[in-house]
Parts: C-alpha cells; sequence; structure tokens
C-alpha cells in the first residue's frame, strides 16, 4: 500500500511539472506571437488553467515531502505527548478542510459538466477539464491528509529534527 500511494503522488507530482512546461509554452507563445505578430487564441486562459492543474496536482506531493509552511514555534516548545495531540489534531482538521475543498471541487467540475459550462473567453473551454484538475489534487491531498493521520496514529510519521522545528525561513 505504501508503494501504490508514494508512486499516486509522484504521478502528480509529474503532471504537475508537466503542467509547469505547459504554462511556460504558453507564456512564451504569448510573447512570441505579440514580438512577431500573431495571435493564438486562448494562450492566457491556458496558462491559468496549466498553473491551477499544476498547483492542486502537486499538494499532496508536497505535503508529502514536508514542505508546506507550517508554523512550528508552538511544537518546539512542547514535550513530546503535548506535540503528538497538536500534531493529530491539526492534521485532523487538516483532513476535514481538504476534504471540504474536494467535496466542492468535485462538485463544481460536475455541475459544470452537467451545465455545459464554458469559459467566457475566446477560447470557449468546457470548464469541467480545468475544474477536473483541481478536483483530483484536492481528492489526492485528502488521501495524502489521511495518510499522515494514519502514520501519526500508529507513530510511524518522519519526525523533523528540533534544530528544523526552530528555523526561521
Amino acid at each position: 500500500m505504501r508503494a501504490a500511494l508514494d508512486r499516486l503522488y509522484d504521478v502528480a507530482a509529474w503532471i504537475a511539472a508537466a503542467c509547469m512546461v505547459g504554462l511556460l509554452v504558453m507564456v512564451l507563445l504569448g510573447i512570441a506571437g505579440r514580438r512577431f505578430g500573431f495571435h493564438v487564441p486562448g494562450t492566457d486562459a491556458y496558462a491559468g488553467y496549466l498553473m491551477a492543474a499544476a498547483g492542486f496536482l502537486a499538494l499532496a506531493h508536497t505535503l508529502k515531502r514536508n514542505e508546506h509552511i507550517r508554523v512550528t514555534l508552538l511544537l518546539a516548545v512542547c514535550g513530546a505527548r503535548v506535540r503528538r495531540a497538536l500534531e493529530f489534531w491539526s492534521l485532523a482538521v487538516a483532513l476535514l478542510l481538504a476534504a471540504l475543498l474536494a467535496f466542492y471541487s468535485v462538485r463544481l467540475a460536475w455541475q459544470s459538466y452537467a451545465f455545459r459550462d464554458i469559459s467566457t473567453g475566446n477560447d470557449a473551454t468546457p470548464l469541467w477539464i480545468p475544474q477536473l484538475a483541481m478536483a483530483i489534487g484536492s481528492l489526492i491531498l485528502v488521501v495524502a491528509f489521511a495518510d499522515e493521520a494514519v502514520l501519526e496514529l500508529r507513530g510511524r510519521r518522519g519526525r523533523r529534527a528540533p534544530a528544523e522545528l526552530q528555523r526561521n525561513e
């Protein structure tokens, strides 16, 4: 199960990286179009869609690599039992919030599909397509938070070194 979850997070991160490359292509295409006098419709909209997709699809991978911004001032001065309780409480709250985000993201994509909602820009993209990346990224984030909560309950969650907890970035 561990290998499958890690593979899921990695695949989502690779897709997010591909979206970043696509974003770069859209921006460069827009710049080249202005420089050389041609226009490719929808490059701005597609750049926005790709940026959102990259952000949402990378959330779980970032969480699992301990790269999310954390306020650890309180954790640094707590004892081990209190720290563990605070960690689990924060994971439970984060799991709830991620589940709400995923629910409403999936609902939004489904409603856009059902109502045949399209972009108001000149690209006329069906909106459920870019919203799907947000929904999938949110669902994977829910899985990642649930994974972290289970690891915390079992005492197998990776701990940060005390010096790293006190580092101010």
